[in-house]
């Protein structure tokens, strides 16, 4: 038995069995309710930075850590022994947690990834242009930083594109 409520249909589960256990939400389009893709991707991508820029502060996982400075170039400390990270790098790291919160809607979601592309395009140019041992270098970033900047960027991106195409059953 199929039920229209809000746009999307409600079904009663083959057996006739009735009660929310037995409903499956579905939207006009067939795809499953409940989380958008968007709102998935920001929700993992969130969660990642949040779980890098706290590890950015654990000895062992960050090298030098003793060497950790507040900002600029005086922070020898590298993530993973690749990634050179200061304290402002890793509080940036997790601010853009708030992929936990943008996930909470459809359309935050989609901006979060949107815009966290741009942001780090932004910072990847950052990186391409600042030297390393420059005053000016006050996250600071080196060469893998840049590319991963480059990776994450287009990573948002098209999952910002890819997901705007999808439609949501919320806005």
């Amino acid at each position: 038995m199929r039920h229209e409520y809000q746009g999307n249909i409600l079904e009663r589960s083959p057996s006739g069995a009735s009660g929310p256990a037995a409903a499956r939400s579905h939207s006009a389009s067939g795809v499953r309710a409940g989380r958008a893709p968007a709102q998935v991707l920001a929700a993992v991508f969130g969660l990642v930075f949040l779980l890098v820029g706290i590890a950015g502060f654990i000895p062992g996982i960050t090298s030098n850590s003793g060497d950790l400075a507040a900002a600029g170039t005086g922070s020898h400390a590298e993530l993973l022994g690749l990634f050179r990270v200061s304290v402002l790098h890793n509080v940036v790291h997790m601010l853009f947690g708030v992929g936990l919160l943008a996930a909470a809607r459809p359309a935050w979601a989609r901006a979060y990834l949107l815009g966290g592309g741009v942001a780090y395009l932004v910072v990847a140019a950052y990186g391409l242009v600042v030297e390393e041992s420059s005053s000016a270098n006050f996250l600071p970033v080196n060469a893998a930083d840049t590319v991963l900047h480059v990776a994450l960027a287009l990573a948002l991106l098209v999952a910002g594109v890819a997901t705007a195409r999808v439609r949501d059953t919320e806005s």
